[in-house]
């Protein structure tokens, strides 16, 4: 009965005390030390071939452990051929001391995830199977069992933590590790509530499932899924599911398809409500608009790149699916028919997060009023968020959060209270919203500090020549970039903020903003951001109709190869 992988020779002692330690791990006896934590990788079987290992615990006081089975959790990490339901079981003898599958189901799951974050473990998917169990054990020998559920087999990774570990000296980074990785999990996985807007008000997830699941009409299969720009991320599949991908044996025409990939929680920014296989109702994450995928699978299918915005996501299209909208037709005092027509205007990579404050839905050229979906990375050392400066990343998370996302939590901007500027905030209270639960305040330090630890990628070097070299010494120079775009920052340090007339264009939408001006954009990572165009609303469709329009504003003239060289550099940024 013994698993494939036997761990530290089938034997570890979490000692009690410092001196324990240095015996069970051999190290020299000035040394202090002690074993926080092991982990080893095994393929678990059946019968006699579950994965068994024998857990110590020295003398002392009671000591607290995580224990985790990885299964599914492991396909972000490329491991093939993961078990797909792990199971664990801690032994004491013959007894049973605890026994979890499927972690977020454990009454005390809250703690779980308290726990891995503050051990520096990665955190697992909210809906996924992998498990773990928390246990406070006395003096003794211990076995832990990993099995699969309903006899599956597969690799599994099993981690032991020991929660008693003594204070790292550096408590900033105590203090940092956890804020990172939950910050990750809000900004991948926190709906803040707002199923309750999207499923049980405007009912979308109807329109996705279909009525043959309980929803309306034909549904929405994963073609057209992949069509409106939704994504899926490729490490929350199941290897078997990847596997049937590749072999051609999943219907990607079908609604059901769309369904399973929802209920894998694998569509990036979208959580499906799951109640007895149903999808019950859907809500939104920051990651819906501000991440995408490498397309590493295929074309929607990859690696997620938190931070980037998803150029192709239609949001518009995909809202004007719900059944009803009514909360915004009663906002802006519109039918849902118009309120459709204008949501199907934005086209791919934009949304208007300002139409449910002023209620201009075009621009006075007749253009849409919604602007391209903004990049969330290389934020450190910025002021200001959003294409006008409305306010700082908190102010603006909690702004979207709550007034975009609809979900459950507080606002409050006096601002929004002009009713010439803010007619329909002042007409629904938009400018305070304290409701009864709140689910958003208490996420928004961790929230941006992730934020703030998203790095502007690296352009691919063939995304560029040599000639950017040169390019450096026209963007400080001749072309005057680096005036306000100033170098590393690549914005401006202080109060980036300047008048339409400043820059060569019209000022309607800073004049949607408290601000009436435009921040200056930071351009690190701008290959990421090309899709759409440039500017606020796209309204220049590359780099040299951008350097072609500075030109007149601010009197310079490039020749042909001076041009080329800035756009090269631009590109390297």
């Amino acid at each position: 009965m013994v698993g494939a992988l036997a761990l530290l020779a089938g034997w570890l002692a979490l000692a009690a005390s410092a001196a324990d330690a240095a015996e069970a791990t051999a190290i020299d006896p000035g040394d202090v030390g002690r074993v926080i934590n092991f982990s080893g990788r095994a393929r678990v079987g059946t019968g006699t071939d579950v994965f068994l290992n024998a857990l110590v615990i020295g003398p002392g006081a009671p000591k607290s452990v995580l224990i985790r089975a990885v299964g599914p959790g492991l396909a972000q990490f490329g491991v093939a051929g993961s078990l797909v339901a792990p199971a664990i079981t801690l032994f004491s003898g013959a007894q049973i001391v605890a026994s979890n599958t499927a972690w977020n189901t454990a009454p005390n799951a809250p703690e779980i995830r308290t726990a891995a974050l503050r051990v520096g473990a990665f955190p697992f998917a909210e809906g996924s199977l992998d498990s773990a169990l928390l246990a406070t054990l006395g003096a003794g020998t211990y076995t832990i069992q990993v099995s699969g559920v309903n006899n599956t087999t597969g690799v599994a990774l099993v981690e032991v933590y020991d929660l008693e570990t003594e204070k790292l000296p550096d408590d900033i980074r105590d203090n940092a590790s956890p804020f990172l990785l939950e910050g990750r999990r809000i900004f991948r996985d926190d709906t803040f509530g707002n199923e309750v807007f999207w499923g049980d008000r405007l009912r979308l997830h109807q329109a996705i499932i279909g009525e043959r699941h309980g929803g309306v009409g034909a549904g929405l299969p994963a073609t057209q899924a992949l069509a409106v720009g939704l994504k899926v991320d490729v490490a929350r599949l199941p290897q078997a599911v990847i596997d049937a991908v590749k072999a051609g044996q999943v219907d990607l025409e079908k609604p059901e398809t769309t369904i399973a990939l929802l209920t894998l929680d694998s569509v990036v920014g979208v959580k499906a409500m799951v109640e007895g296989g149903q999808i019950k109702s859907i809500g939104l994450t920051c990651a819906l608009c501000h991440s995408t995928v490498d397309d590493s699978f295929a074309k929607g299918i990859g690696r997620r790149l938190d931070g980037w915005p998803n150029r192709d996501l239609n949001v518009g299209a995909i809202v004007a699916l719900a059944p009803s909208l009514k909360p915004f037709a009663d906002a802006l005092q519109l039918d849902e028919g118009t309120i459709r027509s204008v949501l199907r205007s934005w086209g791919p990579g934009k949304y208007d997060a300002e139409l449910n404050k002023d209620g201009k839905a075009f621009q006075p050229d007749g253009r849409p009023a919604a602007t391209v979906l903004p990049a969330i990375f290389g934020l450190a050392g910025q002021n200001l968020a959003t294409y006008t400066g409305w306010g700082s990343i908190p102010y603006w998370n909690a702004y979207v959060a709550v007034t975009q996302m609809h979900g459950q939590g507080t606002f409050f901007d006096p601002r929004l209270l002009d009713a010439g500027k803010f007619p329909v905030s002042v007409r629904t209270n938009g400018a305070n919203i304290r409701p009864a639960q709140d689910l958003v305040t208490s996420k928004l330090p961790a929230l941006h500090y992730y934020q703030l630890s998203i790095p502007a990628p690296t352009p691919p070097k063939d995304s560029f020549d040599a000639a950017a070299a040169r390019g450096r010494a026209v963007f400080n120079g001749k072309a005057m970039c680096a005036t306000c775009h100033v170098p590393p920052l690549y914005s401006d340090p202080g109060h980036p903020l300047h008048v339409g007339a400043e820059i060569g264009i019209d000022n309607f939408h800073a004049d949607r903003s408290p601000t009436g001006a435009y921040r200056t954009t930071p351009l690190k990572g701008l290959f990421a951001r090309e899709k759409g165009g440039f500017y606020h609303d796209g309204r220049f469709k590359d780099y040299a109709v951008v350097i072609d329009h500075y030109k007149p504003v601010l009197r310079f003239d490039l020749n042909n190869s001076e041009q080329n060289d800035l756009i090269q550099y631009l590109k390297s940024l």
